[in-house]
């Protein structure tokens, strides 16, 4: 369910030609997303990696989302062959 609309917001990110970021997200909300990012070893692939992230950071699943695709029309993280994606940014570069 996560990957579908992962896979959705990353597809409409490209679409739309620009990487801005996510409307109501400011530059702490990212920085604490990059922060549970890098604890969970830069990568959010399951259910309990996106609820963890969640929890450490305060936002909502919807922002998390958003800021993934974000992150991926980017530049700021690849997808995994497995499903979800790795920060390459950062704390994870």
């Amino acid at each position: 369910m996560i990957m579908v609309r992962l896979a959705a917001l990353a597809a409409f990110g490209v679409l739309a030609g620009c990487a801005l970021p996510p409307e109501g997200v400011g530059a702490e909300g990212i920085a604490r997303y990059d922060a549970a990012a890098k604890s969970l070893g830069c990568r959010l692939v399951t259910e309990p990696d996106y609820l963890a992230a969640e929890i450490q950071t305060g936002l909502e699943r919807q922002q998390l989302l958003d800021i993934t695709a974000y992150k991926l029309s980017s530049g700021g993280a690849v997808r995994l062959p497995d499903g979800g994606v790795k920060l390459t940014t950062g704390a994870c570069a």
